[in-house]
């Protein structure tokens, strides 16, 4: 995919003021399915790699996975073959695994869905999701993708949120998608668990296309604020902002070497800049400030 319909200061951006979930009697938990696959629909693997990072951050188990053999073509998402620790050879296939983990001192428990994006039988594959995600009791489903777009490494990885469920796009003030052409799993995957019945965002994060190779860390980064603010629960994203902050500094002195890209960022960069006039108040600081404030909170004894 190469087109972007949304920002984060945008009217698809959830306001601070506003929940994805909503409160529960005390002692009940909530379950939020995070899905990410591998190809079309992950551009920099910025959205697969946002939910391994979170996966590992929360020490999430494999609880199910879909077998391999029904929907992939492997000539086309082959097996790799790797050493383990023994030094033996095994074969890696592709799969989408199923994982669970707690927010920690929340009531949320998430579900992770990784996996590659299938080959077949996408109505087959999606209904078998749907099967886990009511197995494991899912109460919202939040989908991550990333795609190609022009927007300058320089400046923050536009994040667009959306949904075409009514109750919830009125609730938190978001735009249902104006993407129109084909789609990959995750559009696919949307549609089926609205029609389940199960409120669904979905959450795209802009990729510099001249910066396409993965991995992509300022996206990813950007995609975790975003998961942040829609769970209200904190994360520890330390490491992965000084990734990001070593990546921006690489492109800068790549695109330094070449003066047609050099060219070319500082046109994106003046055209992002002033699209963002208008949007340059507090909105944005207050949402950073907000986020400041809830990990010292979190921080302290």
């Amino acid at each position: 995919m190469n087109s972007f319909d949304g920002d984060t200061n945008e009217p698809g951006t959830a306001p601070e003021t506003e929940q994805l979930l909503q409160p529960v009697p005390e002692g009940q938990r909530i379950t939020v399915m995070l899905a990410a696959f591998e190809g079309w629909n992950d551009a920099g693997e910025a959205a697969s790699d946002a939910l391994r990072y979170l996966n590992k951050l929360w020490g999430g188990k494999k609880v199910a996975s879909i077998d391999a053999d029904e929907y992939y073509d492997f000539q086309f998402t082959r097996p790799t073959v790797r050493r383990t620790a023994s030094g033996e050879r095994k074969i890696k296939w592709p799969s989408t695994r199923i994982y669970k983990a707690s927010a920690p001192g929340t009531n949320v428990d998430v579900i992770f869905i990784q996996g590659t994006e299938p080959s077949y039988k996408w109505r087959a594959y999606t209904a078998e999701l749907l099967v886990h995600a009511e197995a494991l009791h899912v109460d919202y489903v939040v989908l991550v993708g990333a795609l190609l777009a022009d927007v300058p490494h320089s400046r923050p990885i536009p994040v667009s949120t959306s949904t075409d469920d009514g109750a919830l796009r009125e609730r938190l003030n978001l735009e249902a998608s104006q993407y129109e052409g084909p789609v990959g799993i995750v559009g696919v995957l949307s549609e089926v668990s609205l029609l389940a019945g199960i409120p669904t965002v979905s959450l795209w994060a802009a990729v510099p296309h001249y910066v396409a190779q993965a991995p992509s860390p300022k996206a990813q980064l950007a995609l975790l604020h975003r998961i942040e603010e829609l769970l209200q629960v904190p994360l520890d994203t330390h490491e992965l902002a000084e990734e990001a902050e070593a990546w921006e500094r690489g492109v800068n002195e790549l695109a330094t070497e070449d003066p047609e890209i050099a060219a070319y960022v500082r046109q994106l960069e003046e055209a992002k800049d002033t699209a963002d006039l208008p949007e340059a108040s507090g909105e944005s600081i207050a949402r950073e400030f907000e986020r400041y404030l809830k990990r010292r909170g979190k921080d302290k004894p």
